[in-house]
């Protein structure tokens, strides 16, 4: 059961996506960056990925990603703790016609056992960060083989604890931004339209360390190592020829090291032992 404390994180981070979620398709569509990020994380699960599957995606927003896996002939169940992001998520979902293949629920993660559909999933896939949002992250990745089909596969985005471009701020002088993800046991603040909730940081050993002993990791590759963090407003109109050869060769290294775990993100994936059941099947 989670701590009064835990619950104010997620009501926090709640109150900051609420706030955001009329605003965030006309932010985020239109960067350049943020869809290089998005085509991304969908190259990398579409080739683990098999047809017809049943997905269970946790902080989905306002449905972005659910309405591609739908329009691709998956089954989305689109999970947010926020209501006003669920509320724009119901809508797109109506507009696409896509009624028949995504349900939606408000339910946070750190709470999967309240699902009213268990599943159980082929899929669980979380993107940009939302698990970062809590200080329960080991609670989350247990609650995870109980919901997956023998062989389900797991694909998270998560936040490491280095990134090279932040870290290289500190030669701006900007010397709070460049360390504040090595000192994260806390959680570090974050805001996002007025409203402050607090950030952890993973590397992929920790992720890995909670799952190997019912996964096995299939792939771990970074995002935004080489081409610039999306905040960093309009690199890729002002500086074109760059960004695309930074592209160039982050595509080209993303899953080698060091590269593959010092970016702004990472996308990590693991897959089911075979003989690992459902929690319906013990």
């Amino acid at each position: 059961m989670s701590k009064p404390a835990d619950i104010t994180y997620e009501q926090q981070a709640a109150a900051a996506f609420n706030k955001q979620s009329v605003l965030f398709d006309e932010i985020y569509t239109t960067n350049t960056i943020v869809q290089y990020k998005r085509k991304r994380v969908r190259d990398h699960l579409d080739k683990l990925i098999k047809p017809k599957s049943k997905i269970l995606e946790l902080n989905a927003g306002t449905g972005e990603d659910a309405v591609y896996f739908a329009q691709r002939g998956h089954h989305v169940h689109a999970t947010d703790i926020s209501q006003g992001m669920q509320k724009i998520l119901s809508q797109k979902i109506l507009s696409a016609s896509l009624t028949d293949k995504v349900s939606s629920e408000l339910c946070s993660f750190t709470q999967l056992e309240k699902l009213k559909d268990k599943g159980p999933y082929d899929i669980i896939f979380s993107n940009f960060a939302g698990l970062n949002c809590t200080n329960e992250l080991e609670k989350v990745l247990r609650s995870f083989p109980a919901l997956l089909n023998p062989g389900g596969i797991i694909t998270l985005v998560l936040l490491p604890k280095f990134c090279l471009w932040e870290t290289s701020l500190f030669l701006k002088g900007k010397f709070k931004t460049a360390v504040r993800r090595f000192f994260s046991t806390a959680g570090r603040g974050a805001q996002v339209e007025g409203e402050y909730f607090r950030c952890w940081y993973h590397n992929p050993s920790t992720i890995k360390k909670h799952l190997e002993k019912e996964f096995d990791m299939l792939a771990l590759e970074g995002l935004c190592t080489l081409v610039p963090p999306s905040y960093i407003e309009n690199f890729a109109e002002k500086y074109p020829k760059t960004f695309n050869a930074l592209k160039y060769k982050e595509d080209k290294w993303k899953a080698k090291w060091p590269w593959r775990s010092i970016g702004d993100y990472y996308i990590i994936s693991f897959k089911k032992k075979s003989n690992q059941n459902t929690g319906d099947d013990n």
